[in-house]
């Protein structure tokens, strides 16, 4: 039988950005928005915290765009400040890009593994799917959802006790499945 795992995200992440006040690097984001007219022109952006001092910086999303391009229920999400828009464009690797920042989801996730508890049986498949794209070590995630520590789980995965056609080690961000044989 196949079970499904779910990693979801709980919040939004830590925006990894270095501080221009305090040097710190980190910002939260409450799903705020600026949006700013120029005749015909439209600037927005996604506004985030310094955690250590309090400082609002301001990641780019529309700049310098004609207002009749951009599209109307997108206006409309920034001006009601979305949080599902913020956590939509802290997943857009364009604005990533643009803004030069990195993202921080540590603590910002969660697995679900539809209540089955650890794993039982001899051989059981795992299919887990990411709601995000969120980047987590799938050894990580395999301790968790099986009750075992990670030295165990990489024991198994050397053994060859733990299988799957992605590579286990490093970080994935995208669905995937393995074997666990006991």
């Amino acid at each position: 039988m196949l079970n499904t795992w779910v990693v979801m995200p709980t919040c939004l992440p830590i925006v990894l950005r270095r501080c221009h006040t305090c040097a710190s690097e980190r910002f939260r984001t409450g799903g705020k928005f600026r949006v700013n007219a120029h005749h015909k022109l439209i600037d927005a952006w996604l506004l985030v915290l310094c955690t250590a001092c309090g400082e609002t910086a301001k990641l780019t999303v529309l700049e310098r765009m004609n207002v009749r391009s951009v599209r109307p229920g997108l206006l409309d999400r920034l001006h009601d400040n979305d949080p599902d828009l913020a956590a939509e464009l802290l997943r857009d690797p364009v604005v990533r890009r643009r803004n030069r920042v990195a993202l921080d989801w540590d603590g910002a996730w969660r697995l679900d593994t539809g209540g089955s508890g650890h794993p039982d049986g001899e051989v059981v498949d795992v299919s887990v799917r990411f709601a995000a794209r969120i980047p987590v070590r799938p050894v990580r995630l395999i301790a968790e959802g099986c009750g075992l520590s990670r030295a165990a789980v990489e024991r198994l995965i050397a053994e060859g006790g733990l299988v799957s056609a992605v590579r286990l080690t490093g970080k994935l961000s995208g669905d995937f499945t393995f074997t666990l044989k006991r």
